[in-house]
């Protein structure tokens, strides 16, 4: 019964995660990012006290219930070895000893990597934020290349219930690590189960070392035992020394295989004080039990923004970005290294396709953050979906009245480039697309207008370089800012607005 109860609670919150990181229309249920705020990592970098308190409370009760279905690699892992045992029949698993050393040196590098402020390794084994990036550059393309062809199917009957999405790749290299971890953690999973778990992920080491003091655990009733070891060989994490009768308690992520499994009832979830069950002379340990937790509050959606292009005019000078630009919340590109995992989340959610992942744009600590481009796209002024989908508190919540005076870059013009210097022609794209007014377009000669720029009040948006029509090399773009600011703009609404309502 209990798992029956696993799987079901496992199977509900994978599906949930998994479908609230492909959601591009906003379908789901306001609130669904409660889901990504109960993984370990975001919770522990955004402070997140109750969901901290409350894991280390269900873990010392239960034991690695996080891991057997909160943790979406988790489960992910588990689904590659169901599958595994329809072509391998006869597949079984045996105890192996932990790789205390292993798994422990791992900890500490993560640990001493993040505080010397290299991110990159601490995203890269976060297993929530892993499996993130899986799905956003992995299986998202699928996914819309699936709503597309629903899309062309429907449109034929003359139904208009899929519209069409774009389909590209939001960062080669991001896509290349994601296709990476997707294939090296389904193939230990395949060959060997929870290998991943026990051997590499930092928080399951951690989490392991938190439930050998679990109350609740899977404990052998000697009495009952008939030694024929068939729990050690369903046992995925490899756990159970059947010959000796002992469970590695740090390695046992209560998937209660074992109990389904054992014909003579000696294999029982239970706590230390029932009488029925007894220890060998070691001193057997404990272990733990399923649990479910699934809350609701998120899903926000916002129409995507999509600009006017004129006509495609060539360019002679090229401007290269110095400092890259980080979505809103951020504050700087410091406090981004500081809390981001790279869960890509906010990559997923941009319904404006402008937040990618950085290469070395930010440095080497950097790699796979988010940060903003335009070429497919511009920050809409009136979203904040970004900095309220985050989980770890790497992007700040922002109303709108705060997005609307935080600068994240500034705006900057080559008049070699523009097309009312080279070619005589009027254009202006770039003002009607400015919403604070920081491009304006000033008398130029014979009747032309051309832009004008004030860097003071720029937003950083990067709809006026998104519409700009010269190519290769934009006359107008917008130059990131180490650290975010409060523009003055005159709204009586934002008027007061100060510094400190950022928590800058």
């Amino acid at each position: 019964m209990l798992r029956k109860i696993r799987i079901v609670v496992s199977v509900t919150l994978f599906a949930l995660i998994t479908l609230y990181f492909l959601d591009f229309a906003g379908f789901m249920p306001q609130g669904f990012h409660s889901l990504t705020k109960i993984q370990i990592i975001p919770a522990l970098l955004a402070l997140n006290i109750d969901v901290l308190v409350g894991l280390l409370i269900l873990t010392l009760l239960f034991g690695r219930v996080y891991c057997s279905s909160i943790c979406p690699m988790g489960i992910y892992q588990d689904i590659v070895n169901r599958l595994s045992k329809r072509f391998q029949k006869k597949k079984r698993f045996k105890f192996s000893k932990a790789q205390t050393v292993l798994r422990w040196s791992v900890v500490s590098v993560t640990l001493i990597a993040f505080l010397f402020g290299f991110t990159f390794l601490l995203g890269l084994l976060d297993p929530y934020s892993a499996f993130g990036r899986m799905t956003v550059h992995v299986l998202k393309p699928a996914y819309l290349a699936g709503n597309n062809l629903l899309e062309s199917i429907f449109t034929q009957f003359g139904s208009n219930t899929f519209y069409k999405m774009g389909v590209y790749v939001a960062s080669v290299s991001s896509l290349v690590i994601a296709l990476v971890t997707l294939l090296t953690i389904g193939y230990l999973a395949w060959i060997n189960g929870r290998i991943y778990c026990n051997t590499i992920c930092p928080v399951g080491t951690v989490l392991g070392f938190v439930s050998r003091y679990s109350l609740f655990k899977i404990r052998i009733d000697e009495n009952l035992c008939n030694s024929c070891g068939l729990c050690g060989r369903k046992c995925k994490a490899s756990c159970i020394d059947t010959k000796s009768h002992e469970i590695d308690y740090s390695r046992c992520i209560n998937c209660f295989d074992c109990l389904e499994v054992c014909s003579q009832n000696a294999m029982k979830f239970t706590y230390p004080a029932q009488k029925p069950i007894q220890h060998n002379a070691n001193g057997i340990d404990e272990s733990k039990r399923r649990f479910m937790m699934a809350v609701g509050v998120a899903g926000l959606a916002a129409t995507q923004v999509f600009a006017d292009s004129k006509l495609i005019k060539t360019s002679k000078k090229q401007a290269k970005r110095t400092t890259a630009i980080s979505p809103p919340g951020s504050t700087s590109a410091d406090h981004l290294l500081d809390k981001c995992t790279s869960c890509h989340l906010c990559v997923s959610k941009c319904p404006s396709n402008v937040i990618k992942p950085a290469f070395t744009e930010y440095g080497l600590g950097g790699i796979m953050q988010p940060m903003l481009s335009f070429e497919k796209g511009f920050c809409n002024y009136d979203c904040t979906i970004c900095s309220d989908v985050c989980p770890s508190g790497a992007l700040l919540p922002l109303t709108l009245e705060q997005k609307h005076v935080t600068q994240m870059g500034q705006v900057q013009f080559i008049i070699e480039n523009c097309i009312v210097h080279t070619d005589g022609t009027s254009c202006g794209a770039c003002s009607e697309h400015c919403p604070t007014q920081a491009v304006s377009m000033i008398p130029y000669k014979n009747d032309l207008t051309i832009p004008h720029i004030n860097t003071e009040i720029c937003v950083g948006c990067g709809g006026c370089e998104y519409v700009c029509p010269t190519m290769p090399y934009k006359a107008i773009y917008v130059e990131g800012i180490a650290n975010h600011n409060i523009i003055e703009i005159k709204k009586e609404k934002v008027e007061e607005i100060k510094v400190d309502d950022f928590g800058f």
